[in-house]
């Protein structure tokens, strides 16, 4: 199955980027964006691809142990981006964002301990997509807009085991479907 792991944001942050996300659809060239849904709004820790079922037992106990090793922390969503010339838009993280890394360090850990082969290491960006393109667009008055945007902080007391279902239908605009397979608590509750 084809699965990552991330911490998801509470629904009232949900709802105020989807407030956000909403004026930013608004704007001149937004037609040109394939917006992501709420559903799939998540900062990912470390994407695994496809997991043979055998291991994920011991990637979800090695999870759970990265998990109680970190102290819930403050988090909000603050600023945006782009990656790849407009390909990716995206909300930022503000707050303890070295505690976000550390988390996603460690949940990169629990992959390979647990025999899943995960490739080069490549420093980890915080980021929630909001929106993509096939096309390279010019995003720069999406990312001012997002620059300005900053939800209410939250704790961040648990990492997801998360899977991605992709699009079969082939139906324009299907977006995947993701499930929470697994939820471990972060701190000595964990």
């Amino acid at each position: 199955m084809r699965l990552f792991a991330a911490v998801l944001p509470p629904e009232d942050v949900a709802e105020e980027l989807a407030a956000e996300v909403a004026r930013l659809r608004r704007l001149p060239g937004a037609e040109g964006l394939r917006w992501t849904g709420r559903p799939g709004w998540h900062f990912t820790l470390a994407f695994y691809g496809e997991v043979d079922d055998a291991l994920v037992p011991a990637l979800t106990e090695r999870l759970g142990r990265a998990a109680s090793r970190t102290e819930p922390f403050a988090l909000a969503l603050g600023g945006g981006g782009q990656f790849g010339r407009g390909r990716a838009l995206w909300a930022g993280a503000d707050g303890d964002v070295r505690a976000l890394g550390v988390l996603a360090g460690r949940a990169e850990a629990a992959a390979r301990k647990a025999g899943i082969d995960m490739g080069e290491h490549r420093r980890y960006k915080p980021h929630l997509t909001v929106a993509r393109s096939r096309d390279g667009i010019d995003v720069r008055p999406f990312v001012a807009r997002l620059r300005a945007f900053r939800s209410r902080t939250w704790t961040v007391a648990e990492l997801a085991l998360v899977r991605s279902n992709l699009p079969v239908s082939g139906v324009p605009g299907e977006q995947p479907r993701y499930e929470a397979v697994a939820r471990r608590a972060l701190g000595a509750a964990g």
